[in-house]
């Protein structure tokens, strides 16, 4: 009989979009020429707020209904992760907007000095690409054999989550993942963020 050692979780749920939520990234999105100059200076394949916008949730008040759905989500997964915050509760630290276009990626990468990142996918066209999370013991699989292509997803090595609109990614930031290629010809949106 064995038993589960160091479990990696991914937390999964579904928030209803607030009104005018795609409306109103898209309008940023245009707006903002610091983020869409730092995108195509860094190759982003589209747009993303990560370095010119901190204030999202003072701007505008879907994206600030949208964070307080996602903070009882994030208040949750850290009583599902038995993390003890000496009665405190985890802060927001950083939200940020993601257009991506047609063959835009997201290579694979941490977020570190948070203890939760996630996604909410606002629009996610067929076809543009899964969020892929790889096992954080891969370099230490030294002389381990392959695992079978039907292998349960805890025993794979990378796992593809498909995402949908409307739905909320939760994990812990130490875990690696990157986001496959858009291949829609629409643009995948989703909004992104950490907690400390």
């Amino acid at each position: 009989m064995s038993q589960p050692l160091f479990v990696t979780r991914l937390y999964k749920a579904r928030i209803a979009p607030p009104a005018m939520l795609e409306d109103t990234i898209l309008a940023i999105a245009a707006e903002d020429q610091a983020g869409r100059r730092w995108s195509k200076q860094h190759g982003y394949g589209g747009y993303t707020s990560y370095a010119s916008l901190n204030d999202l949730t003072f701007r505008a008040s879907p994206i600030a209904a949208l964070e307080k759905a996602i903070a009882r989500h994030v208040a949750a997964f850290a009583r599902e992760l038995q993390f003890d915050l000496g009665g405190r509760r985890l802060a927001l630290d950083s939200l940020w907007l993601n257009v991506m276009d047609k063959g835009a990626i997201h290579a694979p990468h941490i977020h570190p000095h948070s203890a939760i990142s996630g996604t909410y996918y606002v629009a996610v066209p067929p076809g543009s690409g899964a969020i892929r999370f790889e096992d954080p013991r891969l370099a230490m699989l030294m002389a381990a054999p392959p695992r079978r292509k039907n292998a349960r997803p805890e025993n794979r090595t990378f796992v593809e989550v498909a995402p949908k609109a409307g739905q909320l990614l939760l994990w812990e930031s130490w875990l690696r993942h990157g986001v496959e290629a858009n291949g829609a010809r629409g643009k995948r949106i989703s909004v992104s963020f950490n907690y400390s």
